[in-house]
């Protein structure tokens, strides 16, 4: 398993002094009251203010600036300076780097909320979800397969926060990634799993004479139209209703582009090659098929590496129970198993993204 050096210099020792290795095992073994009381510190707007106070707050300052009780300030600020979040100088609170960070980086902030509303509750059930290969978690919202199946059915605010995660770390790729595609000249594109249609706008935008059809699942294509109506371009995008799981659901013809952002790590191995075959048979000699994923080999960072992996168990308890985010050797072997080859890859794209530019195989074309 190859990685970019950044990261196999990383992860192939052990840099961590014995007593330091000792508090992580803590962290981990009380990472949950640790996320809360972290979250907390957010939403009271407790690290809002110790951020805004400059010389730092007393224990009742946060008390009677939050109107909260003083025992409740209390665990919260003694947690949070055992934690790293804050610190203690001259009898007052102040905010660290790691509680400003908390508090302002919008990355880390959509992670939080995503994981509160949407991971939290399922998470205890992950040993089952790997033992049975399902999303065991899921059932806290409701009895269907998949997440996806049920995503316009989510309480508001697991359904916010999924859209929130979802668009933030694909939208800040795509300016980078219409000018790879269109650096092709597609006339026509085919969005596979294009959700609400974000994708689908920028590309009408971006190109006067693109039309662009999103295909997915019916429940998906209702909420596309609900969200590009009205909006620039709206009468150059279409709706192909496709349930992808199914082998003998064939691919619509004729697309100069075919484009996955963020969607085959919605799916297994064995799912992505059949996806990817019928995708293959639906091009000729000259059309391209765009893969935009996350591949977590492939980050400049261990940080970038770290969050993509622990993403990877979502998809194991919450979404399907069989996908994750892939390793490029990983969703290599399944785009050459189903007849394409990897033209070209763009990497080091905003979010952590890569863009696997693939064409279809000679020998399975005859």
């Amino acid at each position: 398993m190859k990685m970019f050096p950044a990261l196999e210099k990383e992860y192939s020792k052990d840099k961590r002094h014995v007593i330091d290795a000792i508090r992580y095992a803590h962290e981990i073994a009380y990472a949950p009251v640790i996320f809360e009381v972290s979250r907390l510190m957010v939403k009271f707007g407790i690290f809002e203010l110790l951020a805004d106070a400059k010389n730092g707050l007393t224990m009742d300052e946060v008390a009677e600036k939050t109107g909260l009780s003083r025992y409740a300030v209390q665990v919260l600020l003694e947690s949070s300076l055992t934690i790293g979040t804050v610190l203690y100088i001259d009898e007052r609170f102040v905010i660290s780097k790691t509680g400003w960070f908390l508090l302002k980086d919008p990355g880390v902030s959509i992670s939080m909320r995503f994981n509160h509303d949407v991971t939290y509750l399922g998470m205890h059930k992950m040993e089952e979800a790997l033992l049975n290969g399902k999303p065991e978690g899921l059932k806290v919202f409701g009895e269907w397969k998949t997440i996806y199946e049920g995503l316009s059915s989510l309480p508001q605010e697991a359904q916010k926060s999924w859209l929130d995660f979802d668009h933030y770390f694909s939208d800040n790729s795509f300016d980078e990634a219409l000018q790879i595609v269109f650096s092709y000249q597609p006339d026509s594109l085919l969005d596979v799993g294009g959700n609400t249609g974000r994708w689908a706008l920028r590309c009408v935008e971006y190109n006067q004479d693109v039309n662009v059809t999103i295909m997915d699942l019916p429940q998906q294509i209702e909420m596309m139209k609900t969200n590009i109506h009205g909006k620039q371009g709206e009468n150059r995008i279409s709706g192909h209703n496709a349930n992808l799981l199914d082998e003998n659901d064939p691919f619509p013809k004729g697309f100069d582009a075919i484009w996955m952002s963020q969607f085959l790590d919605c799916f297994s191995e064995q799912e992505i090659v059949s996806i990817l075959k019928r995708a293959a048979a639906s091009m000729d000699e000259d059309s391209k098929l765009f893969i935009m994923e996350t591949l977590w080999d492939r980050q400049s960072n261990d940080i970038a590496a770290f969050s993509l992996t622990q993403i990877s168990l979502y998809f194991t308890v919450m979404a399907n129970g069989n996908s994750k985010m892939y390793h490029s050797e990983d969703m290599t072997r399944c785009i050459e198993a189903a007849g394409l080859r990897v033209e070209n890859i763009h990497d080091g794209l905003k979010s952590g993204h890569s863009i696997l530019v693939c064409k279809k195989i000679k020998s399975i074309e005859n």
